[in-house]
C-alpha cells in the first residue's frame, strides 16, 4: 500500500517538474487514452449533477412532451387559418416571381413553396385582379366618352361584384375539382403523387398575377394591341401551370396526362378571353345617345299650310 502511494506521490513530482520546465506542454493520463474518440466524457460533480448531454437531453424530452400535450387547434377556430397567412414579404415576391418565370423542369411547388403553402398570396391577388378589372372596365367607357362625345356614360358598379364572384370562384372551384380528380387518379395509379389541396390553390393563385399588369395595359385603345397582351399573359400562366402539374400526371396514362393539361389550358383561356370581352367590350347601342330630333309641337296648335311646308321641306 505504501509503495503504491511512492509510486503515486512520484509521477505526481515528475509531472509537476515537467511543466515546470515547459509551461506550454499538455499532459494527458492513462484514462484519457483509454478514452475511444468520438466519446464524451461527462464529469459527475460533487452536488451529482451531470453534464450537458443530459441537460440537452432533458430539454428535448421537455419540448417533445410539450408538443404532445399542445392540442390541435380545430378548422372552426381563427387559430387553425392563421398559420396560412403565415409567410413574409420576401416569400411571397419569391413566389410571385416564380410564376412569372415558368421553364421546363422548374416546379414551383418543389423550388417555391417548399412544404409551405400559404393562402395569403392567392386571396390578395385575387382581390387585387378583381378589384383592377372593375376599375379599367369603368376607365375603358370614361376615355371613350372623352374621345367621342355621343357616348352616354354612367358608373357600372356592377362589375366589382362579377369580377370578384368570377375571380374567386375560378381560383376555388377549379383547383378543387382537379385536386378531387388527381385524388380519385391516385387510387388507379399507385404511382401518383398529387399536391395538396392547399397547394394547388397556391398554384392557381400565384398564377393569375400575370393578369393584373395585362390588365392595366388593355386601357390602350387599339385592339390588336389588347389581344397581343392577352396572348402573352396567358402563354405565360398556363405554361406556369402546365410545368408545375407535369410531375404529376406524367406517372398517368398518356390520354389521361393530355386531356388533363388541355382542359386546364383551356379553361384558363377561357377566364382570360371572358374577361377582356365582358370588362373591355364595345359600348352596346343604349349608352349611344341618339341624334338630336325635331321637337314636337303639342296637338292644340293648328299648322298652317306655310308650316307644313316648310316641315315636309326639311
Amino acid at each position: 500500500m505504501a509503495a503504491a502511494d511512492g509510486l503515486a506521490f512520484h509521477e505526481f513530482e515528475e509531472a509537476t517538474n515537467l511543466l515546470a520546465e515547459t509551461p506550454d506542454a499538455a499532459t494527458t493520463s492513462k484514462s484519457d487514452q483509454l478514452t475511444p474518440k468520438g466519446h464524451v466524457v461527462v464529469a459527475v460533480g460533487s452536488g451529482g449533477s451531470y453534464g450537458v448531454e443530459e441537460e440537452v437531453e432533458e430539454e428535448g424530452d421537455k419540448t417533445a412532451l410539450l408538443q404532445e400535450e399542445k392540442p390541435q387547434p380545430g378548422f372552426w377556430t381563427f387559430s387553425y387559418y392563421q398559420s396560412f397567412f403565415d409567410v413574409d414579404t420576401s416569400q411571397v415576391l419569391d413566389r410571385i416571381k416564380g410564376s412569372l418565370l415558368p421553364w421546363p423542369g422548374h416546379n414551383f411547388v418543389r423550388h417555391h413553396l417548399r412544404n409551405r403553402p400559404d393562402l395569403y398570396g392567392p386571396f390578395w391577388i385575387c382581390a387585387t385582379l378583381a378589384f383592377v378589372l372593375a376599375v379599367t372596365g369603368n376607365l375603358t367607357l370614361v376615355l371613350a366618352q372623352r374621345r367621342d362625345p355621343s357616348v352616354h356614360y354612367s358608373p357600372q358598379f356592377h362589375k366589382v361584384t362579377v369580377a370578384g364572384i368570377t375571380i374567386y370562384c375560378y381560383a376555388w372551384l377549379v383547383p378543387l375539382a382537379l385536386w378531387g380528380f388527381l385524388r380519385w387518379r391516385k387510387g388507379i395509379r399507385e404511382r401518383m403523387g398529387p399536391y395538396t389541396f392547399l397547394e394547388t390553390v397556391c398554384i392557381y393563385g400565384y398564377s393569375l398575377f400575370v393578369f393584373i399588369p395585362t390588365v392595366v395595359l388593355w386601357l390602350i385603345p387599339v385592339p390588336w394591341l389588347q389581344w397581343l397582351f392577352g396572348a402573352l399573359a396567358l402563354t405565360l400562366s398556363a405554361a406556369g401551370l402546365v410545368f408545375t402539374l407535369w410531375p404529376v400526371v406524367r406517372e398517368d396514362t398518356r390520354l389521361v396526362a393530355a386531356v388533363l393539361l388541355s382542359t386546364v389550358v383551356v379553361l384558363h383561356a377561357l377566364l382570360a378571353m371572358g374577361c377582356k370581352l365582358y370588362f373591355f367590350q364595345p359600348l352596346p347601342p343604349e349608352h349611344i345617345a341618339p341624334p338630336s330630333q325635331a321637337t314636337s309641337l303639342p296637338p292644340n296648335i293648328l299648322l298652317t299650310p306655310t308650316m307644313t311646308r316648310s316641315m315636309a321641306t326639311s
